[in-house]
């Protein structure tokens, strides 16, 4: 790539002398936070990049893992007692319960 570079030299009253280099081609092309290019998906950092890009290579993605933590959960929700739970807890599990079914349902539609 040609490294084009534009001096800009502005003088504004009671500010001094101010100069910026403007090399387009960094705005664009130059990695920040092991990302580049003009869309940029930041999926948080990580301790371990490698190791994670090849769980979600060779594992699954984060939604297939999502996906079979919560057909596990309802496993175990389908067969655990759930007397005593407060109000606030009862929502809590019937709102993971519609969602799990809302998955559900959209994978048999698409399917």
């Amino acid at each position: 790539m040609p490294d084009i570079r534009l001096p800009l030299d502005l003088h504004f009253p009671l500010s001094g002398d101010v100069s910026q280099t403007i090399n387009p081609w960094t705005w664009f092309f130059q990695p920040k936070a092991s990302q580049f290019g003009l869309v940029n998906i930041s999926l948080g950092q990580s301790a371990d990049p490698g190791l994670e890009r090849r769980i979600l290579d060779e594992v699954g993605s984060y939604g297939r893992q999502l996906g079979r933590i919560g057909e596990a959960l309802a496993v175990l929700l389908d067969r655990t007692t759930l007397d005593g739970l407060t109000p606030a807890e009862q929502d809590a599990i019937a709102a993971l319960r519609r969602q799990l079914d809302d998955v559900r349902r959209l994978k048999n539609r698409d399917a």
